[in-house]
């Protein structure tokens, strides 16, 4: 479906008062905090469990092989034992994926006219945070990287004992619809990427540091990227997988939501995505999560998905599932306060504002559905109301001429959700 705007939604507006400045946090603050959400974090509670993930994905991507090679890499795809594919396919839905991408390049129809002052900060930033890049940051952005088929990266939002849980219920093929629906969900960027043609940073500037792979294969050999780069396949895979499993467990939503963006950001530390890259797939992946949710076919899916999940879940915790995703502090990182703050950082990168004056912000009907999770409690336009009083302030990268420009550019779902708690 296509996005309407009703009058109600039009007379949603975002005053200066409301809206939400960017972060404050410089690149040096995002470098400290994320450095707890890799292998090299400080807490040993947290670097056991990762260990943990990583093993399982390293064997899920060399299954019956003795030894993982780089050949198996590039073709390894979640196991008929971990996804329910026959499930998926006997339901004959349509995810007209065609449409959605088309949908998709015209929602990022301002990247052509974005100045040359935005993209040469735009390509500042990736040069400061590949350059400037701890080896824990560089060993996680591998193994996200990697991960780009397998739904083990979300592991680290859920909390060292949701966490367990997933893990171990994922690896026995517990979660079998919903890891099937999720990853069938994403909608490939590569007709973006063929429209907008923009080069990668590393064929543009001879300052970034090649990443060489001495997390998964261990062959040390320099992480790549084919296909251009705006805007980013992997960040997509991030964000509509986060926000699928966020709706599913609802609990955990703002963290899963946080590992998106955090996700987003190794494409930066392997010096193959710019801001702007991250920044186009937040929005095209909001927009189709919210286009899915909002067709009865899908729902069904959804819900029959989402049922064996949390069945399945709760079994593995043996607790309820409110109880088995409570924070655990320093062992649990995504709930740490400052990750609100670099949530807001990912939605503009300290890139410049390009407008002083702009549109104001209209939502779409039913985009109010990506709330409907964690904030069941509220009315669709109570839901409405918290996304514009929540959002970025406008005039930054991408926000474009248009509403469906404007409105997915500027949604800050974990603002929207943190507001009410």
């Amino acid at each position: 479906m296509r996005f309407r705007y009703s009058l109600l939604a039009a007379t949603l507006l975002v005053s200066q008062f409301t809206q939400a400045a960017p972060a404050a946090l410089n690149l040096e603050q995002v470098r400290t905090l994320l450095e707890s959400t890799t292998p090299a974090s400080s807490n040993s509670q947290f670097v056991d469990f990762d260990t943990a993930v990583q093993q399982s994905l390293i064997a899920a991507l060399k299954g019956d092989a003795s030894q993982l090679t780089r050949e198996q890499l590039e073709e390894t795809k979640q196991s008929d034992k971990l996804a329910d594919k026959q499930w998926l396919k006997q339901s004959g839905y349509d995810f007209d994926k065609k449409t959605n991408q088309q949908v998709g390049i015209q929602l990022l129809g301002a990247f052509p006219s974005l100045p040359k002052s935005t993209l040469d900060a735009s390509l500042k930033t990736v040069e400061n945070v590949n350059l400037n890049a701890t080896d824990g940051l560089r060993r996680q952005a591998l193994i996200d990287a990697e991960g780009q088929n397998h739904l083990y990266f979300l592991a680290d939002a859920l909390g060292p004992k949701l966490g367990a849980a997933f893990l171990r219920a994922y690896n026995k093929g517990e979660l079998g619809k919903a890891a099937a629906l999720i990853k069938a969900s994403e909608v490939s960027t590569s007709a973006a990427k063929k429209q907008f043609n923009y080069p990668r940073p590393f064929l543009v500037t001879t300052t970034l540091h090649p990443v060489p792979d001495n997390a998964v294969v261990k062959d040390n050999k320099p992480y790549t990227a084919t296909e251009g780069s705006f805007p980013s396949g992997h960040t997509n895979t991030g964000y509509t997988d986060a926000l699928l499993l966020g709706e599913m467990l609802p609990e955990r939503f703002v963290p899963l939501v946080e590992r998106g963006a955090r996700y987003g950001y190794s494409r930066m530390v392997l010096g193959v995505h710019y801001p702007v890259d991250l920044m186009g797939s937040r929005m095209v992946a909001q927009r189709n999560v919210a286009h899915y949710l909002n067709d009865v076919k899908y729902r069904v899916l959804f819900d029959d998905a989402k049922q064996q999940l949390r069945s399945a879940l709760e079994k593995e915790c043996g607790t309820s599932l409110a109880h088995c995703a409570k924070p655990a502090g320093p062992a649990d990182p995504y709930t740490a306060p400052q990750m609100k703050a670099f949530y807001r950082f990912t939605m503009a990168y300290h890139l410049p504002q390009e407008k002083e004056q702009v549109s104001p912000l209209v939502v779409p009907e039913g985009a109010e559905v990506l709330l409907e999770g964690p904030l069941p409690h509220l009315s669709a336009a109570k839901r409405r109301q918290l996304m514009v009083s929540t959002a970025l302030a406008g005039g930054y990268p991408l926000s474009g001429t248009t509403s469906e420009q404007n409105f997915w550019q500027r949604l800050n779902l974990v603002d929207a959700v943190s507001s009410t708690q």
